[in-house]
């Protein structure tokens, strides 16, 4: 197989949006069409995405299973990685295995720079903001994909002051409104589409609660009520958030 390189994508690259502790990593391995490669491989993806899972025959693994795009490598101290085979197209497109024998386009390094672009422009610290908002929705249902997260919480600020607590009441009260955003890395479309209107109705209940809850915070914090502002949060954050 006419490997070329991996790079770190997903929340574990310099994005740096991923919340600790964390149990999985995305990896893109690049393929070539050295020794006709691609030529071999591009009516059957599927074979593909199994010819590199056989490639880990033999590594300590707990388990090896190729699912849909990536393959699952888990460990057997925790966690596990998704490694996802491409094909290189240009220097910002591949082409990854789309589950059913076909192919479709991907471009996670161009959506990443998009990601660190917005932190630029923003003037704040937009990862941090992201985990905190990454706490809250594993806290409530996991409504989001991190990737459909991330690009909200991205798209939905013009700046970002100092307080991290008014920036997610922020978040919560306006959240609602940027459902249906685009891929940033081109791709994919809506990242809402495949939303159900129940689920999409569950969303938004979700995210009035939040803000229900962050609004009350900030009106227990002004009066010097941290005790009770810091079990509100703790509600909207999980109970990891700190006593």
């Amino acid at each position: 197989m006419p490997f070329l390189r991996s790079d770190l994508i997903g929340s574990a690259s310099n994005k740096n949006t991923v919340v600790r502790p964390f149990t999985d990593t995305d990896v893109l391995a690049r393929f070539s069409n050295e020794r006709d490669a691609w030529v071999k491989y591009q009516n059957d993806s599927k074979a593909f995405l199994y010819r590199v899972r056989n490639a880990y025959d033999g590594v300590e693994t707990k388990q090896v299973g190729a699912r849909g795009q990536a393959v699952r490598v888990f460990f057997e101290s925790g966690g596990h990685v998704d490694v996802a085979p491409v094909f290189f197209e240009d220097e910002d497109t591949f082409w990854l295995p789309a589950g059913d024998g076909t192919w479709i386009k991907t471009s996670p390094l161009r959506a990443n720079r998009w990601f660190l672009e917005r932190q630029r422009s923003l003037g704040g610290d937009l990862r941090r903001l992201v985990r905190f908002v990454k706490k809250w929705n594993k806290a409530h249902s996991s409504h989001f994909s991190s990737y459909h997260l991330e690009t909200i919480v991205a798209t939905v600020f013009r700046s970002l002051g100092d307080n991290r607590r008014k920036q997610l009441a922020l978040f919560f009260e306006h959240a609602g409104g940027y459902l249906h955003v685009d891929d940033p890395g081109g791709q994919s479309g809506d990242l809402a589409a495949s939303m159900t209107l129940q689920q999409e109705i569950a969303t938004g209940q979700a995210l009035a609660s939040a803000r229900d809850r962050a609004d009350r915070a900030l009106a227990a914090e002004s009066v010097g009520d941290h005790s009770e502002a810091k079990r509100l949060w703790r509600i909207i954050l999980g109970d990891e958030f700190p006593d």
